[in-house]
């Protein structure tokens, strides 16, 4: 019969531990998401059933559509690239601390340095990453009012902006939410508990890039 040894039993409690941590945290991470996938899928399905709605023409009384899709500018898929790139960078940074789940004694540096610069590196390359999604989707809106697709200008255009500005927002509290981690990364925390903050952080800013992906189909393909 094999019997573990006193640091055996210890790392294999801290990883015990660790895992209950993410496992609350994920939880609580996922109520969250789902209300955002409620409202997107409220406002996916809003946008399918009204481009088959007709609409009253004061001028003429008549019934006629008045749904003209909006195009789509190229810099958009740049835009998912970029999106897409920076959910690799999260992944990355993510990596860094969690294979560092035991306790760390007899280490030779403190536990809250472990994983910290390989950590801080990536978390920095997908905040920048996310900041160029952001100012990308900037320019897609300001060249779609040159070209006189005004949020105001047809239901297409109404929806388009909604859409795409809602996701913006929510990737803007991403953001706010990799500064955060990068906060945590610099503070003297464990790296358990840094471990747990880039877990939640990074399955978020995942669902926001799958989230865009989504958003970009239903534009692209339900017109």
């Amino acid at each position: 019969m094999t019997t573990l040894t006193s640091a055996e039993s210890l790392s294999l409690h801290g990883v015990s531990q660790l895992e209950a941590r993410l496992r609350r945290a994920r939880l609580g991470l996922s109520v969250g998401v789902i209300g955002i996938v409620m409202v997107f899928v409220s406002f996916a399905s809003a946008y399918v059933v009204r481009q088959g709605l007709p609409t009253l023409d004061p001028r003429t009384n008549l019934l006629v559509r008045d749904w003209f899709p909006s195009p789509l500018p190229a810099l958009l898929f740049f835009n998912t690239g970029i999106l897409l790139l920076s959910s690799v960078t999260m992944e990355l940074a993510r990596r860094q601390v969690t294979r560092f789940v035991a306790p760390m004694r007899g280490a030779s540096s403190p536990s809250f340095l472990i994983g910290r610069e390989g950590a801080l590196l990536w978390l920095a390359v997908t905040v920048a990453l996310g900041l160029v999604f952001l100012r990308g989707q900037w320019i897609v809106w300001r060249e779609l009012e040159a070209s006189g697709f005004y949020v105001a200008t047809s239901p297409s255009s109404s929806f388009f902006y909604l859409l795409t500005g809602t996701h913006g927002a929510h990737l803007l509290g991403g953001v706010f939410a990799l500064l955060a981690a990068c906060a945590t990364m610099l503070s003297r925390r464990s790296a358990e508990s840094r471990a747990v903050v880039l877990d939640v952080t990074g399955w978020y800013w995942h669902f926001m890039a799958v989230l865009w992906v989504c958003i970009l189909c239903l534009l692209e393909f339900a017109r």
